[in-house]
């Protein structure tokens, strides 16, 4: 949910490369004309209070809890890597770095399970692939202790 939001409001080119129409098109009541440039914002577009809220501008991982809104192009109010046949063919990189330097932030922080929960709730159960991911994601509360 970090990682999505931080893409959400930090994406890593805020302008892509434009498209170019094939054709004309009409698009919300606008006409593009075939040969036409345009330009997507992916910056503006993950702080749109129509899809975001009237927070869009606010950090809150919390957005992303229990929903299936992912950043690999299907839904287009989350493109941090663009969409379509020119999404980022670095995406598979890009994410591992993300992840590894919130790896290494990790442990530098005590922190500490949900009140009423103890350890034995843990659900240690992964799903099966090239990547073992956990089938329930972790949750855990602010850390107890600041970066030293």
């Amino acid at each position: 949910m970090v990682i999505k939001e931080s893409l959400r409001l930090h994406p890593s080119g805020p302008l892509p490369p434009p498209r170019e129409c094939m054709k004309d098109t009409n698009v919300a009541d606008y006409d593009i004309p075939a040969k036409a440039r345009v330009y997507v914002s992916i910056w503006s577009v993950g702080r749109d209070p129509k899809y975001w809220g009237d927070d869009a501008e606010d950090f809150r991982p919390e957005r992303f809890e229990n929903t299936a809104v992912n950043f690999k192009g299907a839904h287009m109010e989350f493109i941090p890597f663009g969409a379509g046949r020119r999404i980022c063919p670095g995406i598979s990189l890009a994410m591992a770095g993300v992840e590894l330097v919130y790896a290494s932030l990790l442990p530098e922080f005590d922190w500490a399970l949900p009140y009423g929960m103890v350890k034995e709730d843990i659900d240690l159960a992964a799903n099966m692939g090239l990547v073992c991911s956990k089938k329930v994601p972790l949750v855990l509360l602010l850390p107890s202790s600041p970066l030293t």
